[in-house]
């Protein structure tokens, strides 16, 4: 794959699986929690609604570096993006390009309810683990494994980084 390649499928998979878990730091140690990405590949920068009062905000001022990981179990794609966060109260046209039609359930005051705010993460590196996708191979390589002592042959194995911060690939891809 190219260049271009790698980072189309990275964005490709965000905008796929949308859900992601958002890993930041806290006084004794690290927690995640799953937020709805809005991917904004034009920026290069996913967006979040977000509530205004979460402990997310202060985490982020002390430790702006966060870790999103996105699955998609279908194509067997793990991927993981680090990038820097921040938080934005006062930005009407952000708000608005971020908000969906289901948020009103957690802040019924629409996109300006002083509740919510918009979550900017701004991707630097991502690693994509991309593996076999067909779960009837997988099934028959394990079971074949089981039954003859060997490992499964299930294909090539790719891991990627990807520099998004230069929208260039990092370093070559390993092949397991």
């Amino acid at each position: 794959m190219s260049d271009h390649e790698h980072i189309d499928r990275i964005w490709a998979i965000i905008e796929k699986v949308g859900v992601c878990m958002l890993t930041t730091r806290f006084d004794v140690g690290m927690r995640a929690r799953p937020l709805e990405a809005r991917p904004d590949r034009a920026s290069n920068r996913l967006l979040f609604m977000t509530d205004a009062q979460s402990p997310k905000r202060e985490e982020m001022v002390r430790w702006p570096e966060v870790c999103l990981t996105f699955i998609d179990t279908a194509e067997k794609a793990y991927l993981s993006v680090s990038g820097t966060a921040r938080i934005v109260d006062n930005d009407a046209q952000l708000r608005a390009i971020t908000w969906r039609k289901n948020d009103v359930v957690w802040w019924p005051g629409g996109p300006n309810d002083p509740n919510a705010c918009v979550l900017v993460v701004k991707p630097a590196i991502a690693e994509l683990w991309d593996g076999p996708s067909s779960n009837a191979i997988a099934a028959y390589e394990f079971a074949k494994a089981r039954a003859t002592g060997t490992e499964p042959n299930l294909g090539q194995t790719r891991k990627v980084t990807v520099d998004l911060q230069e929208r260039t690939q990092r370093h070559t891809p390993e092949i397991h």
